[in-house]
């Protein structure tokens, strides 16, 4: 993808628009001279409507291009980096994706090149707006929020994205840390860490967000954080759309759609839990071996992912109805909504 607003300019578009109603459309451009009325680098002749209705062919081909950016908190960065962008590259919709740091001490997991390479600074975006933007979650589950380093950092990214995002996802450790900034929910703890793949069930099945999802899925979870579903019930606005009898609350949103959380991991890879506990296991730590995950309970044996199709049915319909149908047209114009 290309960040069109930042004055870059590509020699051409290749690509296909799904129109969501049955219609697609390949897309083969050439760069050239703006045709008379032509809009999206700059204001529009009259008013445009927002989302994918009603666009005529060129609009719809600049439409296509989405501005996604990734707040990565995780230590393996390029790990994770691959996990997200192979769930948001499974849609026809292009994105120019960026990669966010807000931690300035030195990594340990990740190549001090890669960092500098890949990812911006808070500073080098704080006036641009994106389509939309994820959080990844932290191995943070027994940090106390003030106690964490670049807290004020995270309430700065989460505030500021009310005004310059048009949907945030936020996953794992980050449903915690955003539920506490925008809802003024503690800090609850699990005594015993989640770990594994659990049954969950679908609660609103007509739901943009769980659209296509199964009457039950799976998911997995590696997390000490805890999010029961009485609480978000309580405490917020939001709507619940899944949960699990043994995960609590796994997916609930913003009724204007301008925000959606994960508590699980539904980006993560066949082998990640096993990653995580064989590292815990050669630690000392004695962790748990991860429920419903290794054939026959054995961690001598691999481990196959039985949650990937979800995975990629929730992040296409991320992009497709909360990102791509409601960003308005001209991003500086944040007040996106599908009501």
């Amino acid at each position: 993808g290309y960040a069109f607003q930042q004055g870059k300019s590509p020699p051409g578009l290749q690509g296909v628009v799904d129109l969501g109603d049955g219609r697609a459309y390949e897309i083969d451009a050439k760069a050239g001279p703006a045709l008379a009325g032509a809009a999206g680098l700059g204001a529009p002749v009259k008013a445009a409507p927002q989302g994918g209705a009603g666009l005529n062919l060129a609009t719809a081909a600049l439409f296509a291009f989405l501005g996604g950016l990734i707040l990565n908190l995780m230590p393996k960065k390029i790990e994770t980096e691959n996990q997200f962008l192979r769930l948001l590259s499974n849609s026809p919709l292009q994105i120019d994706i960026q990669l966010l740091r807000i931690d300035s001490r030195e990594s340990k997991n990740t190549p001090a090149e890669h960092l500098n390479n890949f990812y911006c600074d808070f500073e080098d975006i704080q006036n641009e707006n994106f389509d939309g933007l994820i959080v990844t979650g932290a191995p943070l589950g027994l940090v106390d929020f003030c106690d964490v380093a670049y807290w004020p950092q995270i309430e700065r990214v989460i505030d500021w994205a009310k005004n310059h995002v048009t949907s945030t996802l936020f996953v794992c450790w980050a449903v915690q840390a955003a539920l506490n900034i925008l809802y003024g929910i503690p800090k609850m703890t699990r005594e015993v860490k989640l770990s594994g793949v659990y049954p969950h069930q679908t609660l609103q099945q007509h739901a943009l967000l769980t659209r296509g999802f199964d009457e039950s899925f799976l998911a997995p979870h590696s997390r000490y954080a805890d999010f029961p579903t009485e609480v978000i019930r309580q405490y917020t606005d939001l709507d619940i759309l899944a949960e699990s009898e043994q995960a609590g609350a796994y997916l609930f949103a913003s009724r204007d759609k301008r925000l959606a959380f994960v508590t699980g991991h539904p980006e993560y890879d066949a082998l990640t839990l096993a990653g995580e506990y064989c590292r815990d296991h050669e630690a000392g730590l004695d962790p748990a071996v991860p429920l419903n995950y290794f054939p026959d309970d054995n961690p001598a044996l691999t481990p196959k992912a039985t949650w990937r199709s979800h995975g990629h049915l929730l992040f296409s319909n991320w992009l497709n109805y909360y990102v791509y149908q409601i960003t308005p047209y001209d991003l500086r114009h944040m007040n996106p909504t599908l009501d």
